[in-house]
């Protein structure tokens, strides 16, 4: 209360972005005298609230209200309906000699009370177990105001628990029992741990779809009971003690299915409606490992023995035990030549084409379509850049991510193998040749962040080491026959070993990848972190509002070349309208698309610890699609981008990052008495 801000020329003019609102609230102005006015001077002053004449009524007098100098007033309203985005302004009154003064505001918003909900029953059990740990000495609510940092809630009234973070974070015991309990559970991260026990009945949890238990010491067998789970699409379980066979129906699922590393984890074979378990004589067994051994080192002749000391040198020498089987010819599929010459036809169709070198179109014996990425880069830096890839996508599965089918390494060629994307990359719905004429729709483009943003918090979260991807871009995304986005080209990405990014002696620069230079202080520093993706894919969600490239001499002004300086420009001015897609033809709600480019400016702040993590910006997004989704069902027949006629905003613009104030530049600031 020892500073305030003084409207010199008659006012003071505020844009609020209310998070959470429209809604219900409370709201309070704080005013304290602590100027020395003349004997002749006043100060008055009233609020201005456009569209509500009732509240700009009653006028301020900071001296008579608050009885004596520095003493605090304290107008404001108990309950007030209030939009997303307040405009208002304090105006001086004709016989007011000073100009209005505000040391302080404050806005809330009512929320229901969370009392006796299951959800927290079950939260504050698990709690219990882990009374000691940093990340459980958050208080209050696990979902409001805001949710706890290892917990994800939905928007209900009553909030459930959607997802618990709780990978690597030395938990020890049996997986707590009472997780089992959140009912509206869909994504459970306890990987990285040391949970020992067997794996818990998560049949109550029916809208489960992602659970991540590997890298711990669980035992026991994979329970049926995870049949029951209708949702379940992606189930790691790998490097534990697990053992028995796997459910023969859960092999047959629509599931990403991870379980290496357990020994005595065995996959059976279906037979006559039965299912066996494969188990060889010794004889047998020697005869397998003869053959094993013959055809790997066939496979490994000529031009391929350069992977495996090319890979092993580009790691630390701590890890190089733990790497020791990453040889590609170990952990993917080996294509021949021939194969590669029959399935795209003796490449005839060219279907992409970068610094990498060619893409082809192709289709195996089997039907499946494929693309063929040859590399023309026959370097040194080529060839690590050909190892990286192969060795990272042979480790890592997710649905999010273009899936690697296999590498050939022949006639002087180095070649991927990837699934195919039937609808190419999303720079080429933006402003590239599919976008002419058509354009992907708002929430669709939403949709497709969502995807992506999960294939990047996989690498970040769900990878051990944590994988930096380092070439995230528009055109690295990839659009499958749904319309369904995949991260790809893992040609530059780096590994974090033991809580520490590695560091590049020299970061490499792809074609596009400079977008990232004008603000990003890793290309300046070499610093490598997670961050740095966090910073490229802000630059997507600003292509995804704008449709406009990522740098350009024509499109930016004279005084901006690139789409962050830009953006930038517009949305601190609260001017969103100026950058978005024409294409996208006022086919939005307003404040989806307030909430995605006020947090795409936080992705690309200057500093990485300024900016959010990937997580972060994930549920930004489901957010935003939420908000979308409603709008869609609920207001159909209204206009989807304009606020209530009672505002009288008219075309007004408002809104901006959080903790942003626009006041008017006549503002003096006194100094504190």
């Amino acid at each position: 209360m020892q500073t305030a801000v003084v409207g010199t020329n008659g006012s003071l003019t505020y844009r609020l972005n209310l998070d959470g609102f429209p809604g219900a609230g409370w709201a309070f102005s704080y005013c304290a005298e602590i100027e020395d006015l003349g004997p002749n001077d006043s100060r008055k002053f009233r609020l201005v609230l456009p569209g509500q004449p009732d509240i700009s009524k009653a006028v301020v007098n900071i001296e008579e209200n608050a009885q004596g100098k520095y003493r605090l007033y304290e107008p404001g309203f108990n309950n007030i309906s209030l939009p997303f985005v307040l405009s208002f302004r304090f105006g001086k009154t004709s016989d007011s000699s000073k100009g209005p003064l505000l040391n302080a505001m404050e806005i809330n918003k009512y929320l229901e009370k969370n009392d006796g909900s299951i959800d927290l029953a079950a939260v504050s059990s698990v709690l219990s177990h882990y009374p000691s740990a940093d990340w459980a000495q958050e208080g209050g609510d696990p979902c409001l105001p805001v949710p706890w940092s290892w917990i994800r809630c939905n928007s209900d009234p009553q909030p459930k628990v959607v997802s618990v973070l709780l990978s690597g974070k030395n938990l020890t015991g049996n997986i707590p029992v009472d997780l089992t309990k959140l009912t509206g559970l869909v994504e459970l991260w306890l990987d990285g741990n040391m949970l020992t026990g067997p794996i818990p009945d998560f049949t109550g949890c029916m809208d489960l779809k992602i659970i991540h238990l590997e890298n711990n010491q669980l035992t026991g067998a994979l329970p049926t009971s995870l049949l029951n789970l209708p949702n379940l699409r992606e189930l790691y379980v790998q490097n534990n003690l697990l053992s028995g066979t796997i459910p023969s129906d859960l092999l047959s699922k629509d599931l990403v299915l991870d379980y290496t590393g357990n020994i005595n984890l065995h996959r059976g074979r279906r037979i006559d409606g039965k299912t066996y378990v494969i188990i060889g004589s010794t004889v047998g067994a020697s005869v397998l490992l003869l053959a094993t051994i013959i055809s790997y080192l066939f496979m490994r002749k000529g031009n391929r023995r350069y992977f495996e000391q090319d890979h092993m040198a580009s790691l630390p020498t701590q890890k190089l035990a733990s790497w020791k089987n990453d040889d590609p010819a170990e952990t993917a599929h080996y294509f021949s030549f021939s194969e590669i010459l029959n399935a795209t036809n003796n490449f005839e169709k060219k279907i992409g084409s970068g610094g990498f070198g060619v893409v082809y179109y192709g289709k195996l014996k089997d039907g499946k379509e494929i693309a063929v990425k040859v590399l023309t880069n026959n370097s040194y830096q080529g060839k690590r850049e050909f190892s990286n890839e192969v060795t990272l996508l042979s480790r890592i599965h997710h649905r999010n991510l273009v899936q690697l089918l296999g590498y050939c390494r022949e006639e002087d060629s180095s070649m991927l193998v990837y699934e195919f994307m039937h609808n190419g990359t999303l720079k080429e719905h933006l402003y590239g040749p599919l976008s002419r004429g058509r354009s992907i729709n708002w929430i669709k483009r939403l949709e497709v962040a969502e995807d992506a943003a999960k294939g990047i918090e996989y690498l970040h979260t769900g990878c051990v080491p944590v994988v930096i991807h380092r070439d995230v871009k528009s055109s690295n995304i990839l659009l499958d026959k749904h319309m369904r986005a995949k991260v790809s080209d893992f040609g530059l990405s780096k590994l974090a070993v033991d809580g520490h990014y590695l560091v590049a002696t020299k970061v490499p620069i792809s074609s596009g990848l400079s977008c990232k230079l004008f603000l990003d202080r890793y290309y300046i520093s070499q610093q490598l972190t997670d961050k740095s993706d966090v910073y490229s894919f802000g630059v997507i969600l600003l292509e995804l509002i704008s449709g406009q490239e990522a740098i350009s001499n024509e499109s930016f002004g004279v005084n901006c070349r690139n789409i962050v300086q830009w953006a930038k420009l517009h949305i601190e001015s609260g001017d969103i309208q100026g950058i978005i897609d024409p294409m996208l033809r006022n086919n939005y709600d307003l404040q989806s698309m307030w909430k995605i480019a006020e947090k795409a400016l936080m992705c690309v702040q200057p500093h990485g610890h300024m900016r959010p993590s990937i997580s972060e910006v994930l549920k930004e997004i489901q957010d935003a699609i939420a908000i979308e989704r409603e709008a869609e069902s609920n207001s159909r027949d209204l206009s989807r981008n304009s606020f209530p006629s009672s505002m009288n905003m008219g075309s007004m613009d408002l809104g901006a990052t959080e903790s942003y104030l626009s006041i008017d530049e006549s503002i003096e600031r006194p100094t504190a008495r």
